[in-house]
């Protein structure tokens, strides 16, 4: 059975593709001589195997490597569909970490730098008749401080809040046909309180006399269809008859056929889908369809025993939404890691709310290319997703309080140039510039706090106001730019230790050498595990000038054991109970002022 046979870009599906996923031949090269020794045009040399797309650390990859791996081969065949000629063929790679380089027949067809970015080469040109050999490099240097790694460990083995290593492909390969005039990608751009999509489309290799055509679908029927000339970047405007709003407890979403005619014919088409949704600020306090509320978010990594960062099936992805929901969240903060288009996708379809995050730790500020690195990828992963309706909110960078005391006016710089380029690119979200401790430019003021005890942790809060400008509130004060009434989020608590197991192996511990660990004093039971959360998210659901929550975390991971759920997704407390914890009514969405 093929591994995730599924189509990999579910808002931009053309009919012609085919899913490269399964076995292919692989080799480590730790020597980084792989081309010296010909494999480009030879591959004899690459004879392992490697299930794509699971990295080699993963067991479902078959390898299950985890030692450093500075560069890996791929390769197999591939034939061309027959009713393919006369299309520009595609090769697709939703993510591979990290410098990607790929050959078709020997003949090198492009190279693309970004752990999580996807990319496409196009190697219409190098492809013979019959079996095509390709041939695929990643290399990787997770220690060099130029590229994102994100939790993937910077030591040989897992620790602390760091977990296993991902190299070279984990995301889906595929190749598509297109045209050779066709559309690039579209930007649907929801307007709620109009009424309408505006769409805006990027069209390559364009010529007079083709016309761009965008029809809205509901339910299966046409709803909407709007047509002009054909030219990229001229927005075009869906009026909706009889809107139906995407929320959280109805997600509709509408069907989008996006065409490309000449005269009567159709000579590319796409389709997609759009969610009518409108996400914005006013004062402290969020909205959603211009209703406030209150974001109760959970921290989710998106790691996985078996794949790593690669969930084992599409199911997988959809299950952590509905285990999520199952506890009371109505969102999460994707924290370091750009999941992959399929999440958002069921997160789309089952009404949760993200924030996207990049994986940034790991660069090192005082090298200019690692500068590069971020922005480039960066713009990518945000022309990728702005799509989405489930994502109402940027996150760029995550705890840079390092990069701030170490380089401070680079920091400073870098930062507003990424919060700079983020709006440009998406005007319609608001930037958490970044997440906890330190600020430069944000619409989303968060701060991160792991204190265990409920009454320190209230006391912590106590003098927060939209028009509060000291306290805890304001981390670090010297590095910071203070707070200035933005909506106020405590984006990372909790955390609170618990392993049932473990909690019985406790004694066997050392200090230096634990099997597993969370934030603060161990609980002696799951009971008191639930208490400590009940009484911490209070704190934060009946204080009338907090915005939303971030909840460490969603699941184990490794030797962190601090989720609501283990590693294997098996329940470690009473649903019920948590859902009335986190989902408790806030007084911010009550509109209280604590006046």
């Amino acid at each position: 059975m093929q591994p995730r046979p599924e189509h990999p870009r579910p808002q931009f599906r053309r009919e012609n593709w085919l899913n490269l996923n399964g076995t292919w031949r692989f080799a480590f090269d730790f020597g980084l001589s792989g081309e010296e020794k010909g494999w480009p045009s030879d591959p004899a040399g690459i004879d392992g195997e490697i299930v794509v797309p699971y990295c080699p650390e993963s067991r479902l990859s078959g390898v299950a490597h985890t030692d450093f791996i500075p560069a890996a081969w791929y390769h197999r065949t591939l034939s061309v569909p027959q009713d393919w000629q006369g299309r520009r063929v595609f090769l697709h790679f939703g993510a591979v970490d990290y410098d990607c380089r790929a050959w078709v027949n020997g003949r090198l067809v492009g190279r693309h730098y970004g752990g999580s970015a996807p990319f496409a080469f196009d190697v219409t040109e190098a492809l013979g008749g019959g079996e095509n050999q390709l041939v695929v490099c990643a290399r990787d240097d997770t220690r060099s401080g130029l590229q994102p790694r994100g939790k993937q460990s910077g030591g040989l083995r897992s620790a602390g809040c760091c977990y296993t290593r991902v190299t070279g492909i984990w995301q889906t390969v595929w190749l598509e046909a297109r045209p050779e005039t066709y559309v690039d990608s579209v930007w649907i751009a929801p307007d709620l309180d109009a009424s309408r999509f505006v769409v805006t489309p990027a069209i390559r290799n364009n010529r007079r006399g083709l016309r761009f055509r965008a029809t809205l679908r509901a339910e299966g029927k046409d709803v909407a269809t709007v047509a002009s000339a054909a030219a990229a970047g001229a927005a075009l405007a869906l009026e909706v008859p009889d809107p139906r709003p995407w929320r959280l407890a109805d997600p509709f979403l509408y069907d989008l056929v996006l065409e490309l005619v000449e005269g009567g014919n159709v000579i590319d088409r796409v389709e997609s889908y759009a969610g009518l949704r409108k996400f914005h600020i006013e004062g402290n306090r969020f909205f959603l369809n211009n209703e406030p509320i209150f974001v109760r978010f959970v921290l989710d990594q998106g790691f996985y025993p078996e794949g790593v960062w690669t969930a084992p099936t599409d199911e997988d992805l959809k299950r952590d939404i509905e285990l999520s929901k199952a506890v009371g969240f109505n969102g999460a903060r994707l924290h370091q890691k750009v999941f992959e288009e399929r999440f958002h996708y069921w997160a789309d379809r089952l009404g949760y709310l993200t924030w996207a995050e990049f994986d940034d730790w790991g660069l090192d500020f005082g090298k200019p290319a690692a500068l590069l690195n971020h922005q480039t990828e960066w713009g990518e992963i945000i022309l990728r997703d702005r799509n989405h309706p489930s994502i109402v909110a940027w996150s760029p960078f995550n705890e840079t309080h390092g990069h701030a005391a170490a380089h401070p006016e680079i920091h400073r710089r870098h930062v507003q140039d990424i919060v700079d380029l983020t709006r440009a690119l998406d005007p319609t979200r608001p930037v958490n510039d970044t997440s906890g401790y330190v600020h430069v430019d944000t619409d989303i003021y968060t701060v991160h706090n792991y204190d265990q005890d409920p009454e320190k942790f209230r006391e912590a809060f106590a003098a927060l106001t939209p028009e509060a400008r000291d306290g805890f509130f304001r981390n670090s004060p010297e590095l910071t730019a203070p707070y200035r009434g933005q909506p106020y989020v405590v984006d990372e608590y909790g955390g609170t230790w618990w392993n049932e197991e473990a909690a019985r192996q406790a004694e066997a511990e050392t200090e230096n050498t634990p099997v597993s660990w969370g934030y603060g004093k161990r609980p002696r039971s799951a009971d008191e595990v639930c208490e400590r959360i009940e009484k911490l998210s209070e704190v934060l659901t009946s204080h009338p000038h907090v915005a939303g929550f971030t909840y460490t975390q969603l699941t184990d991971i490794e030797q962190e054991q601090n989720g609501v759920y283990y590693y294997d997704r098996t329940p470690k407390f009473d649903a019920a109970r948590l859902r009335a914890a986190f989902g408790a009514p806030a007084a911010i969405e009550k509109g209280e002022t604590g006046e």
